[in-house]
Formats: structure tokens, sequence, C-alpha cells
């Protein structure tokens, strides 16, 4: 080991940076970093991971071992950049304090795990407090997206932007030449956008497999019709990265020739970043519905127990379908359109509001482009929202823009047939619905919420707005002729 360290450090100039975790992510994007022409160093806390890594993939690259923290950063050029692919949690605190007492100022600690953004907020004070620089980074694109060039969503310390730019827009996914990663804002604000990727990626997933359900058990077409189906969708305004592994998975045939998806257990699994989207959708009270909906759809999946001994006392209605199945398949396609425009305005709407909270000057049109390209959610579409924010950086809601105005108004025809169709046949469509619901109530002039402060007035003394009265004024109503007239001050409880 020794000799092979000797050997590393007459060859090679100091790192330009240094990555720490040696897990999939980790190998691929030093092997990414190297192919762009940096040097990095690498730490992982099994040594014989790092071993086999400068032996094995990284032999005869720009890549050096370290066996200690402390060698680790004498190797990095300064300021020195060092990026963490750990496990969110216990494990960034503490390798950030195992860190700092061998930095100096200015060195740059950045976090490219899918850390919790309330976290990043705390972390990037405590970095800055001691005189460091701290970046934290949602890294989207998977294993693939690690190696040929990811999305990156960069935020907290904004000094150190500029020391990490050349290499996060070197080793990014680029579209049109443009890269997949600019800077999103201060603190937490990468991983708050990463967190609502990742919410926006269970949106789209969700609606894909509402569209296959509905062809599977309503139109009982084959794995190959859907997989011909999904593909010819590839082409057109849903052409993205989901749709194409669609198409590739119905086409996928197990050992025996059958579709192998057939063979798959029907229960999802998830790591949270979607339960956090919605409770920090709770928390800014944004009604973010159809991402919710697709975290409890994955929830419902998993209790399979449970749904096989309900299934036998409520049998599925055997109902057959007797219109134009062609026609259908096109008036699905337009509903997952539709819905999916309502997932991504209800994403956009929640940065948007958490931007006023934790005072992050968010770029909409940016964020779209970084998604563009390299991660899971990459496609077409996010072209259009570019555009609908480079137009009106101001736009309150995504369906305001003239272009998804226009094509929501089209859509919506064949998105209510479709979802009355799923109704009829007892097919559960909670994304492509609760998106429906969304839409109807945002675009309604009058909503039945009158009724619900009287009801709280009634119940609690809550007090309500009137019509007639100026905005802000509040009146509470004896409503039993025994409440008398305390009422409560809290109109918003």
């Amino acid at each position: 080991m020794e000799r092979l360290q000797k050997e590393c450090e007459g060859k090679m100039k100091k790192s330009d940076i240094g990555l720490i975790g040696l897990a999939v992510m980790g190998e691929n994007l030093v092997m990414n970093m190297e192919s762009k022409g940096f040097t990095v160093s690498v730490y992982n806390r099994t040594a014989e991971r790092v071993m086999k890594f400068i032996e094995g993939r990284a032999k005869g690259r720009n890549v050096r071992g370290a066996f200690s923290l402390e060698e680790f950063v004498s190797q990095l050029d300064r300021p020195r950049k060092i990026m963490m692919m750990v496990k969110a949690g216990k494990a960034v605190d503490e390798m950030i304090e195992s860190l700092i007492p061998l930095l100096e100022n200015g060195d740059v600690i950045i976090d490219g795990g899918n850390s919790h953004f309330p976290d990043t907020i705390r972390r990037t004070a405590n970095v800055e407090s001691r005189g460091l620089l701290y970046i934290g980074t949602g890294v989207s694109g998977g294993e693939e997206g690690a190696l040929k060039g990811p999305s990156l969503m960069p935020g907290g310390s904004i000094a150190a932007w500029d020391h990490v730019k050349p290499i996060f827009q070197a080793i990014c996914a680029k579209v049109d030449g443009a890269p997949c990663c600019e800077w999103v804002g201060e603190n937490g604000a990468g991983h708050f956008v990463k967190m609502v990727h990742n919410g926006i990626e269970y949106g789209d997933m969700q609606l894909i497999c509402e569209s296959y359900h509905l062809m599977r058990d309503v139109l009982e077409m084959t794995a190959d019709e859907m997989s011909n189906v999904f593909e010819d969708w590839n082409q057109g305004e849903l052409d993205s990265y989901l749709i194409e592994i669609t198409h590739n998975i119905l086409a996928y045939k197990d050992t025996d020739g059958t579709p192998i998806l057939d063979k798959i257990l029907d229960t999802a699994g998830q790591k949270g970043t979607g339960k956090w989207t919605s409770v920090s959708a709770l928390d800014e009270g944004v009604p973010l519905t159809l991402i919710s909906e697709a975290v409890f759809a994955r929830f419902l999946s998993a209790v399979k127990d449970e749904r096989i001994s309900a299934a036998k006392f409520f049998p599925k209605m055997q109902k057959i379908f007797k219109a134009d199945r062609q026609a259908f398949v096109a008036e699905i396609k337009k509903a997952l359109y539709a819905a999916k425009i309502i997932s991504y305005a209800q994403g956009y709407s929640l940065m948007r509001a958490a931007a006023k909270t934790y005072k992050w000057n968010l770029n909409y049109g940016d964020i779209a482009l970084i998604w563009r390209g390299g991660c899971i959610i990459r496609s077409r579409f996010l072209g259009k929202i570019k555009e609908a924010f480079e137009a009106d950086p101001d736009l309150t809601n995504l369906i305001l823009d003239p272009y998804f105005r226009n094509t929501i108004e089209m859509l919506v025809p064949a998105w209510r047939n479709v979802c009355c169709e799923a109704i009829s046949h007892g097919v559960p469509i909670p994304t492509m619905s609760a998106a429906l619901a969304y839409f109807d109530g945002y675009t309604s002039e009058w909503l039945p919420a009158n009724l619900i402060q009287a009801q709280r007035d009634y119940f609690g003394a809550h007090t309500y707005e009137r019509l007639d009265a100026p905005p802000g004024t509040f009146f509470h109503t004896n409503w039993t002729g025994e409440g008398g007239d305390t009422y409560s001050g809290a109109y918003n409880a």
C-alpha cells in the first residue's frame, strides 16, 4: 500500500477535488470527473474499498487513494473542495465534524447525498460560522447519470459557487450545449429543489402506472401492445426518460418468453423524499395533491395482504369496454399529459412558496433547464416550462401560461372521459383524478369553503369574513343563541 501511495504522489499534482464515499454513485462521479480532465482524490471509511477502486476501475487514471482523512486533505489543492457521497443523516454530520479541524478558511465542503433541506440549512450556518464554505447539491440521474452526466442542483454558500462551477458544469449533462447545472440559491435551496424533483418523479411514475393500469384492465391490452403505445408516445410531447424506460420494461421478456413485468410483486418501495415533499407542502399551505396521492398510492400498494383479503369481499365488476379502443388510448395519452402539467404546476407553486419562507432567490426557468437532461424526470416538456418562466418570471401558476392554458383547454374533455371510464370500471387513478379535482378547484371562482367557515364559527367561534364587508373584517354569529359574544382570534387555525 505504501509503495502504491508513493507512486501516485510521484505522478500526480495536487488533486482538483476530493470525494468521500465509494458506493456506486461516488465511484461513477469520480470516473466522470477524471474523464473531464480533473485529478481526484478518494477516501472511504473502508480502506479495502479504496484499494479495490484505485487498483481496479481507476487504475492508470488521475485518481489517487487516501487511507486517512489527514492524508486525503493533504492531497487537495486550495481552496480544497471535498464532496461527500455518504448516507444522509447522522453520517453527514459526523463527517463534517471530522473534516473541519483539518481544513482552512475558504475550503469547501459539498454534500451530494439526498439530505433533507432543513439539515442543509443548519449545516450551512454551522460550516460558515467556522470560516468554511458549504454546498448542498442535488444529484439526479442514478448510476448512469453520475457516470455520463447528471443533473446537478447546488445551493448553499454563494462564495463557493465559483470554486466548483468549472467542475460541476463540466461533468453534468448538456442539452443543446447548455449545462444541466446552475446555482440554485442560498443554504438549503439546492436540496429543496432536488426534493421537489423527486416528488415530481413520484407523480410522473404513478401517472404512467395509472395509464398502464387502464390499458391493461380496461382495454385488456398485451404487454407488447402497451410497449408499442409507450414507444409511440415517446416520439411526441410526452418524450421523456420515464416513458422510454416504460416501453423497454413492457417489452422485456423473462427466460420463458413471457413479460417479466407480470411476475414482479405489485408493492412499491420508497426512500422518503416524496413524503418530505408532501410534508413541506403541508407546512407551506400549498395544495400538492397529485404528488401526495402518488406517495399514498405507494403506501396502499405496500399493504398487499390486506388488499388480497379485501378483494375477496369486494370483487371487481366485470365490465366490457365497448367504445373505440384506439381512440381511448389516445384519450389516455391526453389525460396523462394534462395531469403531468398539473404535477409540475403544483411543484413550482411549492418552490415559490418555500422561496418566500426561506428568502431564496430561485430562478424557475433555470431549474427547468437543470432538469432537461441527466435526471430521472428529464423530458422535452421541460423546455416549455423554461419558456413560460422566461416570458413571465413572476408567473403564479404554470397553467396560466398561454401555452399551458391552451394545451389544457384542449385536453380537458379527454381527461374527464378517462376519469369517468376508470371510475366505472373500478380502476383506481388517484393522481390523474386528483389532478383534475385540483384543476377544477383552482379554476373555480367560487368554492364551498364559506360553509366550512360557518361550521368553524358555529362549533369554535373562529369567526368569518363577509362579502359585503372590507377584507380583514371578522364576524362571529351566535348560532345557537347561547354562545354569547366571545370568539376565537385564530381565524386561520
